[in-house]
C-alpha cells in the first residue's frame, strides 16, 4: 500500500478514535466516510435482490443518494426486522433505512429524518375469499405479518390473530396457500407485487382511511445527534429539488409517494 495513503488511514482512525463516546454521529461517519444503512433485504420494492443477488430497491437507491450528498460511501448491512431497529442500540450501523414508520413509541427512543414517502396500511385477501369484506372483519381471524411492523400493530387492534411472517412476499403465500386468511400490508409493496405478478389470486379489499392513517416513513437513528439529523434532512431536501427522489419514486412506483 502507498506509505502516504497509510498515514492518511491511520490519520482517520485516530480521529475517529479521538471523538467523545456521545459525539455526534455525523462525526464519526464523516471520519469513517461510510454512512453504514440497516435493511431488510427482503422486503420489495424496499430493499430486496434481483435476479442477479444484487442488493436494490428504492430504499437502497434513496440511502446510496444519501450518503453521496453527505460526501460518504454507503454501507448497506442486512438483518431480519424483528431485530433491525435494536441494530442500532448495538452501534451495528448508524441509521435504518427500510421503509421504518414514524411512530410515537419509536420518538421516545429514536431520533427520524423528516419523512421521505406516504403509505396506507390495506387488508388484502384470496381472490375467492367473500367472508372479509373489512378490517372490522379480522376479528379471531388470522393474519401473517412481520413482528413488529406498524401493519401488524394495525392487524392486531382489529382483534386479529397475527402469525408470524419473514416478509412481505412471505405474508402473500400464506394467504394464497390458506394458512391464513388475510394480511394486513403495506400499499406500496402491494402496487409493486401487483405489476410484477399480475395473475397472483390475491386481492385488496379495504384501505385504512381513517384520519391520520397514513404511514409517513423516515430514516431512523439514534438520539443525541442533532447535526446528523439535521445532515439527512438537507440530503432528503436536495434529493427531492435536484429531481433525484422523483425518479427513484417513479422507477419503482411509477409515481411520487413523497405524500
Amino acid at each position: 500500500m502507498n506509505p502516504l495513503r497509510s498515514l492518511a488511514l491511520v490519520a482517520l482512525l485516530q480521529i475517529a478514535l479521538a471523538l467523545p463516546a456521545h459525539a455526534d454521529d455525523l462525526a464519526r461517519i464523516k471520519a469513517a466516510g461510510v454512512l453504514r444503512i440497516g435493511t431488510e433485504g427482503t422486503y420489495a420494492p424496499f430493499s430486496y435482490h434481483d435476479e442477479t443477488g444484487r442488493l436494490t430497491g428504492f430504499d437502497v437507491e434513496l440511502g446510496s443518494a444519501i450518503a453521496q450528498r453527505l460526501g460518504v460511501d454507503a454501507q448497506f448491512i442486512e438483518g431480519k426486522w424483528d431485530g433491525m431497529i435494536g441494530g442500532l442500540d448495538m452501534n451495528r450501523y448508524d441509521a435504518v433505512i427500510n421503509e421504518v414508520a414514524i411512530t410515537d413509541e419509536r420518538k421516545l427512543k429514536y431520533d427520524y429524518s423528516t419523512p421521505y414517502l406516504t403509505s396506507h396500511s390495506v387488508l388484502i385477501v384470496a381472490s375467492d375469499n367473500t367472508s372479509i369484506h373489512s378490517f372490522d372483519d379480522l376479528k379471531g381471524r388470522k393474519t401473517a405479518n412481520t413482528l413488529g411492523s406498524a401493519v401488524g400493530r394495525v392487524a392486531a387492534a382489529h382483534g386479529a390473530q397475527v402469525i408470524p411472517a419473514a416478509s412481505f412476499e412471505d405474508s402473500i403465500e400464506l394467504v394464497i396457500a390458506g394458512r391464513v386468511d388475510a394480511t394486513v400490508n403495506d400499499s406500496l409493496s402491494f402496487l409493486d407485487y401487483r405489476k410484477r405478478r399480475p395473475d397472483a389470486p390475491v386481492k385488496v379489499v379495504a384501505v385504512d382511511q381513517s384520519a391520520g392513517s397514513g404511514d409517513h416513513a423516515a430514516v431512523l437513528i439514534r438520539k443525541g445527534s442533532p447535526k446528523l439529523r439535521a445532515a439527512l434532512d438537507d440530503a432528503l431536501a436536495r434529493l427531492r429539488k435536484d429531481g433525484t427522489y422523483l425518479r427513484i419514486s417513479q422507477k419503482y412506483f411509477g409515481r411520487d409517494v413523497y405524500q
